[in-house]
């Protein structure tokens, strides 16, 4: 068929001019967001092809968010939304904007992500004495200081300082597209992320796992490590085997260890962990040096109604009946012994698995007079008496 035909009318449009009718370009309007194909590209601007023999200009000060150049994000014949600033610019060109394009993209991302409750994603370009600015996607966004993430003990100015072209994930406070603005948090992103991993680590974790963690706290009471996105706390008592009375003097934050996950509350997402229980307890290296009848030196530590205990090593004590201060009748410890005495001590008895030890002083300043000797059932039942007082370790 030919593309001259028509029906017959000298006055009605041939098929090729309805097609070439139909390809007409529409009016291009201010406002309009439109696909355009890049023909060049320097460092005035991006010259956008329109369509249909039209060419538009995207300015330098309409691309700012095309860093640190354009040519980094696009190619000549790349095609690309532009918005119509002006449909016939100063050189009868139309003016154009990549930066309201993606501006208007951005709005409609976040606001997405207010509804859904979802993660967004921000380059820090800038600080201020208020917090942090950031970059997302063309729109500018702050995150108050009070939510930007900062180690403890760190200065905020050199903290955000050293942010500067960092990518960072955050969670939406506000966003008002009629007031320009958006607020951001960090903290709160950050809270929800570790959250999520803490219920998948709660979920696999066991009681004496072991796992390789950082110190992200230190407190009196104990130090805080982080195992792979949970907290867990390793008290004080837990750190060493000898008696520790500043968590400081053990770790400090930040530092990595091995720890040994000792109980885990699931219900109340809590996670008890050891830093001591990967080494060896003072028992296990002191039995292969100490026999009953060997001569030790001992601190008095503690009294007791039956006795007093003395430290013979960190981490070791033991029992000095009171039958074994003196030769003499005595009531009460104090009347031979004050504490902090030190003085050499005699092993009368070892039990390595209970952690139990006896001492005698008497038989120390004994002569060649024979040494009394006491019931072994009944001079145990007062060393696992002062033990179950809590009166030594």
């Amino acid at each position: 068929m030919s593309e001259q035909m028509s029906t017959g009318d000298p006055g009605e449009p041939t098929m090729a001019e309805l097609l070439r009718e139909e390809a007409l370009p529409q009016e291009l309007r201010r406002g309009d967001i439109v696909p355009g194909q890049i023909m060049e590209i320097d460092q005035d601007g991006i010259l956008v092809s329109i369509g249909y023999k039209s060419e538009g200009m995207v300015p330098a000060r309409e691309m700012r968010t095309l860093t640190p150049h354009p040519s980094a994000h696009y190619s000549i014949g790349d095609t690309i939304n532009v918005y119509v600033m002006d449909v016939t610019g100063p050189e009868g060109q139309a003016q154009l904007s990549i930066d309201r394009v993606r501006a208007l993209s951005a709005w409609l991302t976040l606001e997405e992500a207010e509804r859904n409750d979802t993660f967004v994603t921000g380059k820090v370009t800038g600080h201020n004495r208020g917090g942090m600015v950031v970059d997302l996607s063309g729109l500018q966004g702050f995150i108050p200081l009070s939510q930007v993430a900062i180690a403890t003990g760190t200065d905020p100015e050199a903290a955000l300082a050293a942010r500067l072209g960092e990518e960072v994930s955050l969670k939406i406070v506000e966003v008002n597209r009629k007031r320009n603005r958006v607020v951001l948090t960090e903290r709160g992103a950050l809270r929800e992320q570790r959250e999520g991993l803490k219920d998948q680590l709660l979920s696999t974790l066991q009681e004496g796992d072991v796992r390789h963690g950082r110190v992200s706290g230190l407190s009196n009471f104990g130090a805080f490590v982080d195992i792979g996105g949970a907290d867990g706390l390793v008290h004080i008592s837990e750190l060493s085997w000898s008696p520790v009375s500043n968590v400081a003097d053990v770790l400090e934050v930040g530092q990595e260890v091995d720890v040994q996950v000792l109980r885990i509350d699931r219900d109340n997402r809590r996670i008890a962990l050891s830093l001591r229980r990967l080494t060896p307890t003072p028992w296990q290296a002191a039995m292969e040096r100490m026999h009953v009848g060997q001569l030790v030196t001992g601190t008095i530590t503690n009294f007791a109604d039956f006795g007093a205990f003395a430290r013979v090593e960190d981490g070791i004590e033991g029992l000095i009946h009171i039958s074994e201060l003196t030769e003499a009748h005595i009531r009460h410890p104090r009347e031979v012994v004050n504490i902090g005495d030190t003085m050499t001590l005699q092993i009368v008895s070892l039990d390595p698995e209970r952690h139990r030890l006896g001492l005698s002083l008497r038989r120390v300043e004994e002569t060649k007079t024979p040494t009394e000797h006491h019931d072994p059932v009944e001079y145990h039942s007062f060393l696992d008496f002062g033990r179950d007082s809590g009166l030594a370790q």
